[in-house]
């Protein structure tokens, strides 16, 4: 139907709104993408892109070639996407423009095991299956249980949703505010054969989807093959060779070539393609470019050839992992929030935290000097220094009370802060601030580089960085 049809249906059959019974207007057509204008004169119509992932299937071709024609191999990319929405809302959780990282992982479609699905086989995770939605209940079960069981489609798909789970809570996203949610079949896009997404709990927002990660099948790559009219496959050898007897299709060039110039190319992939039932009758019918063909059987010769195979070209399936970089930053953002009443001078104040893990905080330790004097300033610049050469993101601030900096650390996520005092002058040593438990040790400055270093990335516990204050 055309939208003029659609809308008298509509009107004729008197349709209301299902939510609120109102009356509809007119249909209108409506693409999610943003059209502009390409070149001088804008006579080329082109589209921003609405997702990252298109971009690696045109560059499939190459890829291959870099993975030296061996599967599984994958790529990703991340940058802005854009789509026209009708509402953007909930600020960054839907947006016109956003950050999006997409992996388009190659498999062979024959073997959906991987090789290292034992490391996460027995990792627990939170899944909302299909039938879990039905009954509107969660599971935790191992990934194991739910290839098995065929919840998860195979284990390619099963190690992708582990290596996303690791990574939100590496991040820091609360575990018990992370669930698996798998695409009903009635919401399952046409090309997937399985799609799970990764939901975050929001206090504000609910349950809201973050990272997509999908099966698309063959469908991306046939698509870009059949419009580009280029092989987009790779080959497998066999273990050993293949003896096949087929059906070989051998137009008659010299004929079909003038007369059809610059279709005869379509053409013989058409014949090629063609079933030895297609080829009875005096004729061959075929449709190229919306036109009809008719082409003599006369000049079509059809032989039996046998061959040693020592391989075949295959599509590969894509297994496609989308994170959604807003919405994640701000699920990481609420969740590591909290506030709590203090005493700080005989009054009490509310803290405000940032329990941001120590890989993802904008600056990872404080040097604080006591005061604002060139005695404690230089020392202070020279630690500074040291943890900066050893890759710790540092920040400087001499400015306010001590505590107000404590707190403005608190706020911004800072994990640790150093103190500068007078004592420093006398033995070498600083004081460090948990974030955290606001706890305090005095320790070495000679050793406080490798220390903070240790605090941050290998697990050192905060009574063990130097004797307790």
């Amino acid at each position: 139907m055309s939208t003029e049809q659609v809308s008298e249906v509509i009107k004729s059959n008197n349709i209301k709104c299902p939510e609120c019974k109102g009356a509809l207007g007119d249909v209108y057509e409506f693409n999610l993408m943003f059209k502009t204008s390409i070149g001088p004169g804008g006579k080329r119509a082109g589209y921003l892109r609405p997702e990252t992932a298109q971009g690696m299937f045109v560059d499939f071709p190459r890829l291959v070639k870099f993975y030296r024609d061996h599967l599984p191999f994958g790529a990703t990319q991340i940058g802005k996407s854009y789509r026209n929405e009708i509402s953007p809302r909930q600020g960054v959780i839907r947006l016109r423009e956003f950050t999006q990282a997409e992996a388009e992982i190659f498999i062979d479609p024959r073997i959906k095991t991987h090789p290292n699905f034992t490391e996460i086989a027995d990792m627990e995770l939170t899944l909302y299956s299909q039938e879990g939605q039905d009954t509107g209940k969660s599971e935790k079960t191992t990934l194991r249980v739910a290839v098995q069981k065929g919840t998860i489609a195979h284990e390619f798909l099963a190690y992708c949703i582990a290596r996303t789970c690791q990574y939100l809570l590496r991040v820091g996203v609360s575990p018990d505010k992370l669930r698996f949610r798998q695409h009903m079949k009635d919401e399952m896009a046409h090309y997937a054969a399985d799609c799970w997404d990764a939901e975050i709990l929001s206090d504000r927002f609910g349950w809201v989807e973050t990272v997509g990660i999908a099966d698309r099948t063959d469908y991306d790559l046939k698509a870009h093959a059949k419009q580009s009219e280029t092989e987009l496959t790779v080959y497998i050898p066999y273990d050993k060779p293949k003896t096949i007897t087929r059906i070989a299709i051998k137009p008659d060039m010299g004929v079909l070539g003038p007369r059809f110039k610059g279709k005869a190319g379509k053409i013989v992939s058409a014949l090629k393609d063609m079933k030895l039932e297609d080829l009875t009758g005096d004729f061959i019918e075929l449709t190229i470019d919306d036109e009809k063909i008719k082409i003599e059987k006369e000049l079509v010769n059809v032989e039996s050839v046998t061959e040693e195979l020592h391989g075949e070209n295959i599509v590969p399936h894509v297994i496609e992992p989308s994170f959604g970089i807003d919405r994640i930053i701000y699920s990481l953002l609420e969740h590591a929030y909290s506030e709590e009443e203090v005493e700080e001078e005989g009054k009490k104040e509310t803290r405000i935290i940032l329990s941001l893990p120590p890989e993802v905080a904008p600056v990872q330790a404080a040097v604080l000097p006591l005061l604002t004097r060139e005695e404690l300033i230089k020392p202070a610049r020279e630690i500074s220094e040291s943890l900066r050469k050893k890759g710790i993101l540092t920040g400087f601030d001499d400015s306010g009370t001590i505590g107000r900096r404590y707190r403005r650390n608190d706020e911004i996520g800072t994990p640790y802060s150093i103190t500068i005092d007078y004592q420093t002058l006398d033995d070498g040593t600083v004081t460090i601030r948990d974030r955290d438990s606001m706890k305090q040790v005095r320790a070495q400055v000679s050793e406080i580089a490798g220390n903070i270093y240790d605090l941050l990335y290998s697990g050192k516990p905060f009574e063990d960085a130097g004797t307790i204050v």
